[in-house]
C-alpha cells in the first residue's frame, strides 16, 4: 500500500478568507442579537400584572404560613410548660423516693424474724414493725407515682419535639413564600424602572380606562335590570287591572310612568351607623387611601385579607387570615343578591377579597405601590361572594 499523503496546511489566503468569514459571522450574530425590537407599553404591563399577581398569590401563602407559624409556637411554649412542670414534679418524687428509700434500708437491714428474736422488747418490735409496713406502701405508692409521672414527661417531650419540628418546617416555608414575594416584586419593579414617566402616566391611564369602562358596563347592566323589573311590574299591575275590570272594579287610575332614574353616583356613601354592614363599610371607608402593605393587617397599611379581617373586627367578627380561609365563613352569596358589607372573592384560586360596598362596587387594597380604593367588582375575574 502507498503512503497516505499528509494533507497540506491551509494556505495564507485560504485562512484569511476563513477569518474574514467567522468573523463576518460573529458580526452578524452580533447584530441580530442587539436587534431585538423593545417591549411595548402592553406587553410590560401585561407581564406588570402577572408578577404582580404572582406576588399576591405568594403573599396569601406568606400569611397562611404565618399564621400556623404563631399556633405552633404558641403551642409549642404550652408543651414546653407542661414538660418543665412534669420535671419539677419529678424532681420532687425523686427526693421523697430518697427519703423513703433510707428509710426503709436503715428498718428493713436485718431479716424481720431475726429482728425479732434479738429484740428485748418483742411488743415495741411489733410496734415498729407496722410502722415499715406503711413505709414499704409509701415506697410502693410513690414508685407508681414516679413510673406514671416519668411516662407522661416523656411523652410530652415527643409531643414538644414534634411541635418544634413543625415549626421549623413551617419556618422554612415562610422564608421560601417571603423570597418569592420579594423577588416577584423587584422583578416588577425593574420592568417599571425601565419606563420613562411617559411611558408609566400612560400605563396608569390605561388602569384608569380599564376601570372606568369596568364601571359603565356594570351601571348600564345595572340599568338594564331595573328596567327589566319595571316592565315586569308594569305588566303584572296591567294584568291585574284588566281582571279587575272584567269584574266589574273600577280600575286604578295609572300613574305616569317614572323617568329614567339619574346615574348613580361614581362612588356610593357609606351606610347610616348602625347594624354589623354598616360597621364593616364605615371602616373599609375610612381606609381609602392608605397604602397597601404586604402581610399587613394594620392600622396604618393593609394587604387585601388583612383589610377585610380588620373591617369584620370592627364589627365584632373574627375572621381568618387568608383570602381562601375566608371564603369558608359563612353563606355563599349570589352576585344579584349582594349587600353592603359581603366579601368578594377573585380569580380561581381566590387569592384576592374586598368588602362589597354596594352599587357592584368594593374597596380593596390592590397590591405593592398602590392605595386602597374603590374599585368595580368586574374589573377582576369574579368568583363569588360570602356573607360571613
Amino acid at each position: 500500500m502507498g503512503k497516505r499523503r499528509k494533507p497540506s496546511p491551509p494556505s495564507r489566503a485560504r485562512l484569511a478568507v476563513l477569518t474574514t468569514a467567522v468573523a463576518g459571522g460573529a458580526v452578524l450574530a452580533s447584530g441580530t442579537a442587539h436587534a431585538e425590537p423593545a417591549p411595548t407599553l402592553a406587553s410590560v404591563k401585561e407581564q406588570v400584572d402577572r408578577l404582580n399577581e404572582e406576588a399576591e398569590q405568594a403573599i396569601e401563602r406568606f400569611n397562611g404560613f404565618q399564621e400556623k407559624q404563631q399556633k405552633l409556637q404558641g403551642e409549642a411554649n404550652r408543651i414546653q410548660e407542661k414538660v418543665a412542670r412534669g420535671q419539677e414534679a419529678m424532681n420532687e418524687l425523686r427526693t421523697q423516693l430518697g427519703v423513703v428509700g433510707a428509710e426503709q434500708y436503715r428498718n428493713n437491714g436485718i431479716d424481720p424474724g431475726i429482728q425479732l428474736m434479738l429484740d428485748s422488747d418483742p411488743a415495741s418490735y411489733l410496734g415498729r414493725a407496722s410502722v415499715q409496713d406503711q413505709v414499704a406502701g409509701s415506697w410502693t405508692d410513690l414508685l407508681k407515682r414516679a413510673q406514671d409521672e416519668q411516662r407522661k414527661l416523656d411523652q410530652e417531650r415527643t409531643e414538644a419535639a414534634a411541635t418544634l419540628a413543625d415549626l421549623d418546617a413551617v419556618g422554612a416555608s415562610l422564608n421560601a413564600q417571603k423570597n418569592q414575594i420579594q423577588s416577584k416584586l423587584a422583578q416588577s419593579e425593574a420592568l417599571l424602572n425601565k419606563l420613562s414617566a411617559e411611558e408609566r402616566a400612560k400605563i396608569n391611564a390605561q388602569e384608569a380606562a380599564d376601570k372606568a369602562k369596568a364601571a359603565a358596563q356594570q351601571a348600564a347592566a345595572a340599568e338594564r335590570a331595573k328596567a327589566a323589573e319595571k316592565e315586569a311590574a308594569d305588566k303584572a299591575k296591567a294584568a291585574a287591572g284588566k281582571e279587575t275590570a272584567g269584574k266589574g272594579g273600577t280600575p286604578a287610575p295609572q300613574t305616569p310612568a317614572a323617568s329614567t332614574p339619574a346615574p348613580a353616583a361614581s362612588t356610593p356613601a357609606p351606610p347610616a351607623a348602625g347594624g354589623r354592614a354598616a360597621a364593616i363599610v364605615q371602616f373599609a371607608y375610612a381606609q381609602l387611601g392608605k397604602p397597601y402593605g404586604w402581610s399587613r393587617t394594620g392600622p396604618s397599611s393593609f394587604d387585601c385579607s388583612g383589610l377585610t379581617g380588620a373591617a369584620y373586627r370592627a364589627a365584632d367578627v373574627s375572621l381568618p387570615r387568608t383570602s381562601q380561609e375566608q371564603w369558608k365563613v359563612g353563606t355563599r352569596i349570589g352576585r344579584g343578591d349582594l349587600q353592603p358589607g359581603d366579601l368578594v372573592f377573585f380569580y380561581p384560586d381566590l387569592h384576592h377579597v374586598g368588602v362589597y360596598i354596594g352599587d357592584g362596587k368594593m374597596i380593596h387594597a390592590p397590591r405593592t405601590g398602590k392605595n386602597i380604593e374603590v374599585l368595580p367588582i368586574g374589573v377582576m375575574p369574579y368568583m363569588g361572594a360570602v356573607r360571613p
